[in-house]
């Protein structure tokens, strides 16, 4: 009998294929992609027409090297990755690092690809083998260069000319831009007054329903057409002494189509509408569904593959789910013929399926037993999504009823919109979740009137209102919005948003996208000197090329040599750009944000503590900031978007504000501003104990309490009633956490940080180490020194390897050896740290 060997993604997707293929076979998993162009100068070469260096990491060395044994002792080599372009790649690298080995030689070698991991799908696979997709994979090379050149020729000339800033990447940057623009849209956003006017009334039976105001004195009225209270007045009072009377009473039957299954866009959607999921939270869960779940002796996947920008189902999955239909709702709720979709995305790939369960007959409530919380929730999702989506159309009876009002000859119109569901239809299993605030139009019902006959005034209500701004982009309508655009595609979305955070271009309140002011000052530079690689057609487009590239239409070399081409010239032009230049554009380009408009109508750049200098953009390690020409002799700085009026609240010049004594030993505690954000201090000199103002604290309101609260972190909660450790509670990089043996388990709440008891606590750390998850330091830690005072993160004194060394974020500095760890004050390493950023130092390994 011949051996095969199997080679896939992931071992959960290895162990699940295994059991499905039998003792011919061997399924070993690559752990991804098993090499990458290294992230260093030269990785692609555009002089040698655009040759790429490919380097292996230690992890990948050791399972090619597993796999390279293995494959030598076996007669075939079968490539079952994902059924995508990454997995294509994937597949191609293994290939080509085989051949390399020369290990393949006259072994046949198949590409075999399934939509789900079921055992039907895999053994049909098996059966129908292919080739590599050399178009798919030359997609793959020509975005993978693309996003290299970018990064790696764009970012360097951000770091000379913006100090502070990050990087620039190709889909990063446009996708930031967007969160940007919103936020420009907002601050120039004038509201404007308009008033309502609703009626509530009632029939004949004394059944109550509201109106709207609709015509008045002949002219139809919109939502703004009644600007002012004068208005809105004269038209309460006719209405308040007006006849009141049915004039029109007009029924509609109307059908709503259910929605289509799920993208993995419109799945990252709902589940943040629904359950507050992130794109990558949702990748992560459905992943696990897609891979294999054990149900019970059976591990099979549970969902068909969850990167797909399709919308069509399997042919052979539809009656399947037609007869689901009727057992688990009616025959009426199936519609009279099978339903077929197809996207509206732009350049979707029709050929992808939609996500969908891998078996419709597995109801949610059947193997929910099997599966945690969250992919509870995202399966009962997807299956109920899928069920709707050739479920028949919901019938709805709306109502319009129009009100005649007179009065001493004046004449108004009231309009009264009402809806019942006569037929539920899809409704009955899957309805999408609506926006806060938003009314559920298909649930007001309105009472029973007939044309000509009286109405009841009840109360006539006139109401301000002003227009309010576009709301800032979520996870979900940002993706939305990219879609929309083209750009990125169903793989990039989830790594795009993460990577904005990871760079502290932006930061996520609320569920809500901020641009932090390093990433209002990056796009800014990117569209006054690179415009045309931030443009939305532009990312499009070449979204577009590259999808030419995975059809075989176009040559992935004569994209990238036409985007080289004009890229290189426009890197050329700017280098020669001084800073002082850039920072003059930017001045003007961000003035509205840099330079608000004061009260008195003073010049907004005039320096308001020497009265003398001018106000500019200027940029340091730390970022962006704005201030004084005359520095040094004014030190005036205030953060970018920063009023003088908050500048001064926030005491920035004019000292600290003492906010009381420390009982235990006697010092000052005060509250103090530094270019990086308020903080609480106290003491003085090397002993003094500082400590950051948390995020979504009001800095106007700290006080000598909450001052001591964080001063005194981290605090003990506790000692564990397993390990006898300390447990303890503080607000760290990443947020509130407890503490347990060199294990961080997240809290919900920074206020959770004073109050968390030892029960509490106890059950987060267990919950972390359950999920497989926690952050562990390496060294442990001797000595806690407090938060550092002008940038994120503890400072701590820690023994390592080749002895103690003070460490904050990625900085170690090894101390003096005749310095006693436990003497060191916040100030001697604070001094050290800086000397060794100033070197260029590196985490210890």
């Amino acid at each position: 009998m011949s051996h095969s060997v199997v080679i896939v993604e992931s071992p959960a997707k290895a162990k699940t294929i295994n059991k499905y293929l039998g003792k011919d076979f061997t399924v070993l998993a690559s752990y991804g992609h098993v090499r990458d162009l290294p992230p260093k100068d030269g990785s692609v070469k555009p002089d040698e027409d655009f040759a790429m260096s490919w380097a292996v990491d230690s992890k990948s060395k050791t399972r090619l090297s597993d796999i390279t044994k293995a494959v030598k002792n076996a007669d075939k080599l079968i490539l079952a990755t994902d059924p995508d372009r990454e997995g294509e790649a994937i597949s191609w690298h293994v290939l080509q690092v085989l051949r390399d080995k020369k290990v393949i030689k006259d072994k046949p070698v198949e590409r075999v690809v399934f939509n789900a991991i079921t055992k039907k799908s895999v053994l049909e696979a098996m059966d129908n083998p292919r080739q590599i997709d050399e178009p798919l994979v030359d997609a793959y090379l020509a975005r993978r260069a693309l996003d290299y050149l970018v990064g790696f020729t764009l970012s360097p000339v951000l770091w000379r000319k913006l100090p502070g800033a990050r990087s620039a990447g190709r889909v990063q940057s446009v996708s930031l831009r967007l969160i940007c623009d919103r936020e420009g849209e907002i601050e120039r956003f004038q509201p404007v007054e308009y008033w309502s006017i609703i009626a509530t009334l009632a029939n004949l039976e004394d059944k109550q329903f509201e109106a709207r105001i609709a015509e008045y004195d002949g002219k139809k009225i919109q939502r703004l057409d009644i600007p002012n209270e004068a208005l809105a007045t004269e038209i309460k009072t006719m209405l308040d002494g007006a006849s009141l009377s049915v004039e029109k009473v007009e029924p509609k039957p109307v059908k709503r189509n259910p929605y289509a299954p799920f993208t993995t866009s419109t799945l990252q959607m709902d589940a943040s509408r629904w359950f507050g999921f992130s794109a990558k939270q949702t990748m992560q869960v459905a992943q696990r569904l897609y891979e294999g779940i054990d149900i019970g002796g059976e591990t099979v996947g549970l969902i068909t593959y969850m990167r797909t920008d399709g919308v069509q189902v399997a042919p052979e999955a539809i009656d399947p789910i037609r007869s689901q239909i009727a057992k688990s709702y009616s025959d009426r709720h199936v519609p009279e013929k099978p339903r077929y979709y197809s996207s509206k995305a732009k350049n979707a790939q029709e050929a992808h399926e939609a996500i969908r369960p891998t078996e419709i007959s597995r109801i949610p409530d059947s193997v929910a037993k099997h599966l945690d919380e969250d992919q509870k929730k995202l399966y009962g999702l997807i299956w109920r999504r899928t069920m709707a989506s050739q479920m028949a159309s919901a019938e709805i009876d709306r109502t319009a009823v129009d009100i005649l009002a007179e009065n001493s000859g004046k004449q108004a119109r009231l309009r009264a919109n009402g809806s019942v569901v006569r037929f539920d239809g899809f409704l009955a299993a899957y309805e999408a979740a609506k926006p806060q605030g938003e009314e559920d139009e298909d649930g007001k019902r309105l009472p029973a009137m007939a044309q000509g006959e009286a109405v009841k005034r009840e109360s006539i209500e006139a109401k301000q209102h002003f227009t309010e701004p576009p709301p800032r982009y979520s996870e979900a309508s940002l993706i939305r919005k990219m879609e929309e655009l083209g750009i990125g595609r169903p793989s990039t979305y989830a790594s795009v948003l993460s990577t904005l955070q990871d760079r502290d271009y932006v930061t996520l309140e609320k569920r809500r996208f901020t641009p932090a002011s390093k990433g209002r000052v990056v796009t800014s530079f990117l569209e006054s000197f690179f415009n045309r690689y931030v443009e939305y057609d532009f990312t499009a487009n070449l979204e577009e090329q590259l999808d030419q590239i995975s059809a075989g239409e176009l040559s992935w070399k004569d994209v990238l040599r036409d985007f080289w081409t004009q890229f290189s010239a426009s890197v050329e032009e700017i280098k020669d750009v001084r800073v002082t230049e850039v920072l003059d554009t930017l001045n003007v380009e961000l003035a509205p944000l840099a330079f608000p408009p004061r009260e008195d109508g003073s010049e907004p750049r005039a320096c308001p503590n020497c009265s003398e200098g001018q106000l500019s953009l200027k940029v340091g390690k730390f970022g962006a900031f704005i201030g004084c020409s005359n520095y040094p002799e004014c030190n005036y700085t205030r953060q970018l978007g920063q009023s003088d009026e908050e500048a001064k609240a926030a005491a920035i010049n004019d000292g600290p504000k003492v906010l009381g004594n420390d009982p235990e030993t006697d010092e000052e505690i005060t509250f103090r501003t530094g270019r990086f954000g308020p903080y609480v201090q106290r003491g003085e000199g090397k002993e003094c104990k500082r400590a950051s103002i948390p995020k979504g604290w009001d800095p106007q309101e700290i006080d000598y309490e909450k001052a001591m609260q964080l001063i005194a972190l981290p605090r003990d909660v506790g000692e564990h009633p397993e390990s006898g450790k300390m447990i303890t509670a503080g607000i760290g990089r990443y947020g509130p956490f407890v503490l347990h043996d060199g294990l961080y388990a997240n809290l919900d709440s920074v206020e959770e940080v004073f109050t968390v008891g030892l029960n509490r606590a106890v059950t987060v750390i267990a919950e972390k180490v359950a999920k497989g998850g926690g952050r562990r330091r390496g060294a442990a830690a001797l000595k806690e020194l407090g938060e550092h005072p002008e940038l994120k993160g503890p400072v701590t004194v820690k023994d390592g390897k080749y002895g103690p060394y003070v460490n904050h974020a990625k900085i170690n500095a090894t101390l003096p050896k005749d310095k006693d760890p436990q003497a060191v004050t916040m100030e001697e390493a604070l001094v050290l740290i800086a000397e060794k950023a100033a070197k260029g130092g590196k985490k210890k390994k």
